[in-house]
């Protein structure tokens, strides 16, 4: 039987499903490159433990940050 998910990994995994569908908004030839930008982000924390909570909810904050910011429309490629 699978774990179940905390609150803030059910906010991790989901900021995640944001971000991946923000990348599908992006000029076709630059998704590729926002998707890589994504998981790279997201993998660079895997590790981090479940426990540490403040670590958690402040990269939460700058995560929804920096979505609001690369999902509007004038931003056309990540580097």
């Amino acid at each position: 039987m699978a774990k179940r998910l905390s609150g803030l990994q059910r906010e991790v995994l989901q900021m995640y499903r944001q971000c991946i569908r923000a990348a599908h908004d992006k000029p076709k030839a630059n998704q590729p490159n926002f998707v890589t930008h994504i998981r790279k982000e997201f993998r660079q924390y895997q590790d981090l433990p479940r426990k540490d909570f403040s670590t958690i909810e402040h990269l939460l904050r700058v995560g929804h940050r920096r979505l609001e910011m690369y999902s509007q429309p004038e931003v056309k490629d990540i580097h």
